[in-house]
């Protein structure tokens, strides 16, 4: 079974957009380009947004990825609970598709008995593990975040430890918004190193407005020229793309 490289966008922000496109039709284009948008809601204990909840659910809903609204010491492990979850949702997916393909359009992972539906979620936890997963965490650096960006620090290195554990390869890349010269600025660029994480800490700072919608855009792009840049250097992607010319 063919699943390629898992593509996910980490959102990580408190609250709503305020400038730009709508955030929530930026994470539907990055879907249709297959990058999974997953978004996690940082909240003060004492402060409820409702509008700011409503738009983190419909952005993870639009963007295929899973939403997790949380106070901020409970950061740290709901990145590394979600990162995971995101990656079983999307290889259930790709399994469900492979499913329907042998057994008719109406079969899915559910539709099968205890058993077999036991022995398939095996398969995908052991794809969890092996799969190739690139993974942009996108983080919003607008003024209200300035209380929680050491924990956001500190979320960020538990992932990456976290990840260090999986035998398939992983990568990463690191947005901010918004941007010092635009709607959002890359700290990290594309990279297997997960020590690099704490090469970005410092440069975290917070002030400005919110433009979600936009920094989505930049970020599904950011996939696309990691995809780009790699078929200039690699001779089979440009016979493989000639071929299906």
């Amino acid at each position: 079974m063919k699943t390629g490289t898992l593509k996910q966008v980490l959102l990580i922000t408190d609250g709503c957009s305020n400038q730009g496109e709508d955030p929530i039709a930026m994470a539907a284009l990055a879907k249709e380009q297959g990058v999974t948008v997953n978004v996690i809601g940082v909240m003060e204990q004492d402060v409820i947004d409702d509008q700011g909840l409503k738009e983190i659910e419909s952005i993870a809903m639009a963007g295929g990825g899973v939403s997790q609204v949380v106070y901020t010491q409970q950061l740290s492990q709901t990145v590394q609970m979600v990162t995971r979850k995101a990656m079983t949702q999307t290889l259930q997916g790709v399994v469900n598709k492979e499913l329907q393909q042998i057994l008719g359009r109406a079969k899915t992972v559910e539709d099968l008995p205890p058993e077999q539906r036991g022995e398939i979620m095996e398969v995908v936890d052991e794809l969890g593990e092996t799969v190739e997963l690139e993974v942009l965490i996108l983080v919003d650096t607008s003024a209200s975040m300035k209380h929680k960006l050491p924990t956001v620090k500190e979320a960020l290195l538990d992932l990456s430890l976290s990840l260090n554990a999986r035998s398939g390869e992983n990568s990463f890349s690191v947005l901010v918004f918004p941007g010092k010269r635009g709607e959002a600025d890359k700290l990290l660029d594309w990279t297997p190193k997960l020590e690099s994480l704490t090469s970005v800490f410092p440069k975290l700072t917070t002030g400005g407005i919110t433009p979600t919608g936009p920094a989505l855009r930049e970020a599904a792009a950011s996939f696309r020229q990691k995809r780009s840049l790699r078929s200039l250097l690699s001779s089979d992607d440009e016979q493989s793309f000639e071929e299906s010319v």
